[in-house]
């Protein structure tokens, strides 16, 4: 299976490195995300200006594509230019913070996934509650890998393709 990962918080944010491993438990995944954070950006798209974008590497081997532009920008360059095939599902997160109610209408992380939707790929948006005021992060590793078995569930149950979900994992304490 061929996956396309993005999201909001940039390239170098612990929820994407995070989720990138353990999806490569589902297939091949290329990551295309933003160089800097675009939290709140929504679907907006660059047009005025040309994209800048810069392969980035672990170690010497390739890890994924920064985009100076936005998590839609991001899923389209993935699905026309760096996916060495169509991808078979968009994935966008993890957003540290919930993406409910009201917010999944500003939210880049889930604008990723509906991006990816409208090309009529199956896409999901992974975002994890956090608690801003006492500083309590995300588990990062753990909400990827409690990922795969409900990203698993849902490609089996619902083979449609171009499906949009929006899944949250609440807040952890330690």
């Amino acid at each position: 299976m061929q996956i396309l990962l993005t999201n909001d918080d940039g390239i170098h944010a612990p929820g994407i490195r995070s989720l990138q491993k353990a999806l490569t438990q589902l297939g091949d995944v290329e990551v295309v995300a933003p160089l800097s954070e675009q939290s709140g950006v929504g679907l907006s798209i660059t047009y005025l200006h040309p994209l800048m974008i810069h392969q980035e590497f672990e170690g010497e081997q390739h890890w994924g594509w920064a985009v100076a532009g936005s998590p839609a920008d991001c899923v389209k360059l993935g699905i026309l230019e760096f996916c060495p095939r169509r991808p078979d599902l968009i994935v966008s997160g993890i957003n540290s913070g919930s993406n409910v109610g009201i917010n999944v209408l500003y939210s880049g992380t889930v604008a990723g996934a509906i991006e990816g939707a409208f090309a009529g790929i199956t896409s999901i948006a992974i975002s994890a509650a956090s608690s801003f005021s006492n500083d309590i992060k995300p588990d990062y590793d753990q909400c990827a890998e409690q990922s795969i078995p409900i990203i698993k569930k849902l490609l089996l149950e619902n083979s449609r393709s171009g499906r949009l979900w929006n899944i949250n994992f609440p807040e952890t304490r330690p």
